[in-house]
């Protein structure tokens, strides 16, 4: 019995693994059609969306029924209490991603300094979701905490991004469209980095039993 739910916990921890490297081809697609919108593959990134969501359904059910039918000792409860939690924010990477990939599509962007510090965003929240998935795969308390540690990084790359806009605004010849969607890109690369350090969370969470911190 114990030999058949621990091959269930195999597979719910690849499902998971896979679910979070789609994550990591999401964003990048869509992060770099930003800078290069040649990139730009919106069929694929729908797609990619597709098969996030299709798993995260697949993935809650595997953890209902391991929950339902089987009797998890304290360590495995906790792992998979985590991989319920961490499923949400990985779905929410994945539709952020395509909604930035959505804005790109309008083509109101312009080349422009703002983009330099979309790409400083862009760097640090794909590092961050790289760490975060590789802190569940190793077990990696310390990576996790990284993860944690760099979003206030993310933060003060938003503000500063605001504060450009804010500027941008109060010129007498702007792009409002440029300047609207640069800013609906920064928002949501920043809520991508709140997913990132709440799949940390929850990885830390998988190892200890404690929640560290509330979920942002």
């Amino acid at each position: 019995m114990r030999s058949k739910f621990d091959h269930q916990l195999l597979e719910l921890n690849n499902d998971l693994i896979v679910m979070g490297s789609l994550c990591e081809d999401i964003i990048k697609k869509s992060l770099h059609s930003i800078i290069d919108t040649d990139a730009l593959v919106m069929n694929e990134i729908i797609k990619t969306n597709q098969q996030i969501e299709q798993l995260e359904r697949e993935i809650e059910g595997r953890c209902l029924k391991l929950l339902l039918r089987q009797q998890p000792v304290a360590k495995d409860l906790l792992n998979i209490s985590a991989a319920l939690k961490m499923v949400y924010d990985l779905k929410r990477i994945g539709a952020q991603s395509t909604e930035i990939a959505d804005i790109v599509s309008q083509n109101h962007i312009q080349t422009s300094e703002d983009l330099r510090s979309i790409r400083h965003m862009s760097t640090d929240v794909i590092a961050m979701v790289t760490d975060s998935i590789d802190a569940f795969v190793n077990q990696d308390a310390d990576l996790a905490h990284q993860v944690i540690e760099k979003d206030s990084q993310v933060d003060r790359e938003f503000d500063r991004m605001k504060a450009v806009l804010i500027e941008y605004f109060s010129q007498k010849v702007s792009d409002g469209e440029h300047a609207i969607d640069l800013l609906m890109i920064a928002k949501y690369i920043e809520r991508i980095g709140d997913h990132a350090v709440n799949v940390a969370k929850w990885v830390l969470f998988s190892l200890t039993g404690e929640f560290y911190g509330g979920e942002t």
